[in-house]
């Protein structure tokens, strides 16, 4: 009788014992709540004993918890209808904080991220969305940080905004706005490419202009080229000293030429008809009639 009284006491006592029997993991915390009131103590990892009916133990995960954010649509500060979904990476520093003064953390961190997001899609524009990615992180994440770190122990790690979804409507302009920048920058890049070809080309002229060994051989390579092609174009090549003589006579065939300068008359010519123009001068009139004497 005494030896199966000892057995169900001993039986009890060994199940008491298991179920008095907690095992923490390396990435969590345990934290004792006895009679209601939580233990200042906190259990770190490895197998831990507690009172069972008494106490009671609530695990917290230490690791950095990754969260998505629900897409919140929203309109930008340049009136833009926009989409916007984010993640948020954060963990758990102080895990009475994270148990006794928020009820589930997990749900507060998922609502306040939300409440965020929205919030910045209000203050930002949309060129701030699609390029300034980084400068946005930082800003959500502060806001964030702000109610979550100090009253629920909670740090927040990180957060990304994950896609950002237009209107189609806005997604055709930005498109024809992308096509007309690229056909700006292309005619520039065509444009420069002439400007420094132009320039070779100028150089390559006035160095073949002093050599006229290069410009004949230049002048020898077009006429292959022409012949290699199958036209009927018949290409007569002149020398280029020709063509130099030519340019030189132009010049001297636009002057005008010099009328030629009357000869003077001979003294002796001039000296024999004195005479003549004496008698022809002291010769009366005979148109006049004389002048009768009173």
């Amino acid at each position: 009788m005494l030896l199966a009284f000892i057995a169900v006491v001993g039986f009890f006592l060994l199940v008491a014992i298991a179920r008095g029997v907690r095992v923490v993991q390396q990435y969590e915390t345990g934290i004792v709540f006895r009679l209601g009131r939580i233990q200042s103590e906190v259990r770190g990892p490895g197998m831990h004993l507690i009172v069972p009916i008494v106490d009671r133990m609530q695990k917290v995960n230490m690791q950095i918890i990754t969260m998505g954010v629900p897409a919140q649509e929203g309109i930008t500060r340049d009136n833009v209808s926009v989409r916007v979904d984010a993640v948020v990476y954060f963990r758990v520093i102080d895990p009475i904080k994270a148990v006794v003064n928020v009820q589930n953390y997990l749900f507060a961190v998922s609502q306040v991220a939300q409440t965020s997001l929205r919030s910045v899609i209000g203050q930002s524009e949309l060129d701030q969305l699609l390029s300034d990615r980084d400068t946005l992180n930082a800003q959500l994440k502060a806001v964030i940080d702000e109610p979550t770190e100090g009253p629920w122990g909670i740090r927040i790690e990180r957060v990304e905004i994950k896609d950002v979804a237009l209107p189609e409507g806005m997604k055709r302009s930005m498109s024809r706005q992308a096509e007309a920048e690229r056909e700006r920058r292309a005619r520039i890049i065509t444009a420069d490419g002439e400007f420094q070809a132009s320039k070779r080309l100028a150089a390559a002229a006035r160095q073949m202009s002093s050599d006229p060994a290069a410009l004949q051989l230049r002048m020898l390579q077009t006429v292959v080229e022409v012949a290699a092609e199958k036209n009927s174009t018949l290409v007569m090549p002149l020398p280029v000293e020709l063509l130099r003589f030519f340019d030189k006579m132009a010049p001297a065939a636009e002057q005008p030429v010099p009328a030629p300068a009357e000869e003077p008359e001979p003294v002796e010519e001039a000296l024999d008809e004195l005479p003549a123009i004496d008698a022809a001068a002291g010769a009366p009139d005979p148109a006049v009639p004389p002048a009768v004497a009173p």
